[in-house]
């Protein structure tokens, strides 16, 4: 297990489970059974128990949970039946109505998000860019963990933690002026996705300096 695995933050003022692909790997699942806040989307909620953890809350518009389910869980489950936002983007909202921002003092409040990717694809793309929402219109610091690697939304300048030959994509979202240091291809403000995918890391961490915002996948592997 690497130095980014080891060191990876696990405590955050709420942890969200969607209901993608479950995760497999050893970090989102220690994510999982540490959270004092757990929020899940109704989807999730069978996996879930099958490591014997129960959520802080079960949130959902009800299509994707049996009536079995419902009525075990009736104290801890909200089922919101509003079709304009997804099952996510509920569970964020109800998250943020229900951690205690005392707490977190004037700092924004750190989710992470599992299970948010795999199964359909136009849901894997919709759930990743729902993170750069969150982040400038919900007022939280999003991180989405895959069992591959994990999502960073930014803006401005900021000094991310890496390891020599980690992989790493930049996915520019209204930069007109980016840069970075510490990157083995320097990057510039790109207007296709595509061109900022496939870096690498040269050492223990880099800079990205831009004008605007911007989305960093990091893997977990080192490349060979």
């Amino acid at each position: 297990m690497n130095d980014i695995i080891n060191n990876f933050p696990i405590y955050y003022d709420a942890v969200i489970l969607a209901a993608g692909d479950f995760p497999q790997h050893s970090l989102p699942i220690k994510i999982l059974r540490q959270a004092k806040k757990l929020f899940v989307c109704d989807g999730a909620l069978a996996n879930l128990l099958k490591l014997n953890i129960t959520p802080t809350a079960i949130i959902g518009d009800g299509d994707s949970i049996n009536n079995t389910l419902k009525q075990r869980f009736s104290d801890i489950y909200h089922q919101i039946e509003e079709q304009e936002e997804n099952d996510l983007t509920k569970a964020t909202r109800y998250a943020l109505a229900h951690i205690d921002k005392e707490l977190i003092g004037k700092q924004l409040p750190r989710f992470c998000y599992i299970g948010a990717t795999g199964k359909r694809e136009d849901h894997t793309i919709g759930n990743i860019s729902l993170m750069m929402y969150y982040y400038k219109e919900l007022g939280i610091i999003p991180t989405m963990i895959t069992d591959y690697g994990y999502f960073h939304t930014s803006n401005g300048e900021h000094t991310f933690s890496s390891l020599p030959k980690q992989q790493v994509s930049v996915f520019n979202c209204s930069c007109t002026s980016l840069k970075s240091e510490g990157l083995k291809w320097d990057i510039y403000p790109m207007k296709q996705f595509w061109q900022g995918t496939l870096n690498e890391a040269l050492a223990n961490s880099f800079t990205i300096n831009g004008n605007g915002f911007y989305l960093v996948y990091q893997t977990f592997a080192q490349k060979e």
